[in-house]
């Protein structure tokens, strides 16, 4: 068993997807019309490697998220970080170790819909 996708809210699909393709190297899982042409689709990311995708939902309110939506977890947080501040995208707390976790390093960024986003170290 395992889960199919996470749910993650967005204002704009396609800007959405570019943000996701472009700075996490997502792969687009599926991407499909539910709708006549301009209307809200079903679109799926997947992180390399992973089997849960990324599944996008209408963004309820204007206000960017005040705790963090997901947790992505990975080998280089401060790499990443770097990488994504080179892209322009918004850090929201620098590297460090996590309270609760000793030995964890921690992160957190915006994506381009405003969502909180915490990056991880396993």
């Amino acid at each position: 068993m395992h889960i199919q996708f996470a749910e993650l809210p967005v204002f704009d699909q396609d800007r959405a997807k570019r943000f996701y393709v472009e700075n996490l190297k997502c792969e687009v899982a599926s991407d499909e019309a539910m709708g006549p042409p301009g209307s809200w689709r079903w679109i799926e990311l997947r992180l390399p490697g992973a089997v849960t995708t990324l599944h996008f939902i209408r963004r309820q309110g204007e206000a960017p998220s005040d705790e963090p939506v997901l947790v992505f977890v990975d080998d280089d947080v401060r790499g990443t970080v770097e990488a994504l501040r080179a892209k322009g995208v918004e850090i929201v707390t620098e590297p460090a170790e996590a309270p609760w976790q000793p030995g964890r390093t921690v992160a957190e960024f915006r994506d381009s819909e405003g969502n909180r986003m915490v990056l991880g170290s396993r």
